[in-house]
């Protein structure tokens, strides 16, 4: 098969500047590569990247994008030159997946390939308008019953397959649980939707005993342009911390965000954004590395944490959700024992293993090419990854 990927024009790949959609789509061009296809991947122009490159036999092109912005109209407005751009380079092709807002709109029908739609984000109306695309899929089962509820027709177009881990992951090998430092990481975008704000306030009004004994770590972009909420929001953070309390700069190298994970025994992830979470990609690199999640209670984390058994979850909805979480975090720091835990999280994690899930993919395309010998997977694919 010819696949192109064509990405949004806000970050580049490789994912230079974080993205969870860029480093999922870059990690599965270079497997469908693996498996004898041709890949094309387009993605924006910036950080002395070159126009044209080949890594990992997956041929890149890349064409001037824009930097993002807090205001969605703005968004949409700033990515139509680079859809049109990337319009004009667009290779011949069986699948064209892209999560370009645009490109469904302006691309022509079959002429590029098959249109695959990601749909990376909660659907806010714009899928009644994708009559040309042959596939709507997304990350979760969350966002597959948000899509197909907004599909008046044709929500047999609407497929669940999950991110990959964006990096491969030993049998063993990493620390210890009991051997890490006393240590909680939240890694990921420094945003009120991700909850840190209740975060720090629930970290603040722990036991003094256990904030002495133990370090809570926020990494993450907080520039408005990598999609944090900018200075102001960052200051305001940084005036209610105390000394147990870390900021780090973003980390976007695969290798030190691993030591990040690995030097960390519970990973918390508090996001609050009912519809903008649909998957929660952090958290699944974090368990591949042994550590023990504990997150909100978005539906997309139904997918595959189960409370008590892999990790835990507390209710962000509640009127104080800081003292629900900081309940959660005394329990957990008290008793710091849960390996068990964070081994099952790790067994979790080895399911998205990125030549698994590429392999849903590979069969959704050759389904949709009506190849022989293949089926599209179920709409739920939990359980049957592997």
């Amino acid at each position: 098969m010819r696949i192109t990927i064509l990405q949004g024009a806000f970050l580049p790949v490789p994912a230079i500047r974080g993205g969870a959609i860029e480093k999922a789509w870059q990690v599965l061009g270079e497997a469908f590569v693996k498996a004898g296809h041709e890949v094309t991947h387009i993605s924006r122009l910036c950080d002395g990247l070159p126009e044209q490159e080949s890594i990992e036999g997956v041929r890149h092109l890349r064409i001037p994008g824009a930097d993002a912005t807090k205001y969605s109209y703005l968004l949409k407005l700033r990515e139509i030159s680079y859809v049109l751009r990337a319009r004009r380079i667009l290779p011949k092709a069986d699948i064209l997946v892209t999560h370009a807002f645009w490109a469904p709109l302006f691309l022509p029908a079959e002429k590029f390939g098959k249109i695959y739609v990601h749909v990376g984000r909660y659907p806010k109306g714009q899928l009644r308008l994708y009559k040309k695309a042959s596939c709507l899929q997304t990350p979760s089962e969350f966002v597959s019953v948000a899509a197909a509820k907004e599909l008046k027709d044709g929500s047999e177009r609407v497929r669940t397959i999950p991110y990959p881990l964006p990096f491969s992951i030993p049998d063993s090998g990493f620390p210890r649980f009991e051997d890490r430092p006393k240590r909680v990481l939240y890694a990921g975008r420094i945003h009120p939707e991700k909850g840190v704000l209740n975060l720090v306030a629930a970290w603040k009004k722990l036991p003094e005993s256990l904030r002495n004994e133990w370090v809570l770590r926020l990494i993450g972009p907080w520039k408005e342009e990598q999609g944090g909420a900018g200075s102001s929001f960052l200051e305001q953070l940084k005036k209610e911390v105390d000394p147990s309390i870390e900021f780090l700069e973003p980390v976007f190298s695969e290798k030190e965000l691993i030591k990040q994970y690995q030097k960390a025994r519970i990973f918390v992830y508090p996001s609050i954004a009912s519809k903008g979470e649909t998957f929660g990609l952090a958290v699944l690199e974090a368990m591949s590395c042994g550590c023990v999640p504990l997150v909100s209670s978005l539906p997309c984390f139904d997918d595959f944490i189960r409370s008590g058994e892999n990790g835990y979850r507390f209710d962000e909805r509640s009127k104080f959700p800081e003292d629900i979480l900081k309940k959660c975090l005394q329990s957990l720091l008290s008793d710091s024992s849960d390996s068990g835990v964070g081994q099952n999280a790790f067994e979790t994690a080895k399911e998205y293993k990125v030549d698994r899930v590429a392999a849903r993919f590979i069969a959704d395309f050759e389904a949709l090419l009506g190849r022989k010998n293949s089926s599209c997977p179920p709409k739920n694919i939990l359980g049957s990854v592997g």
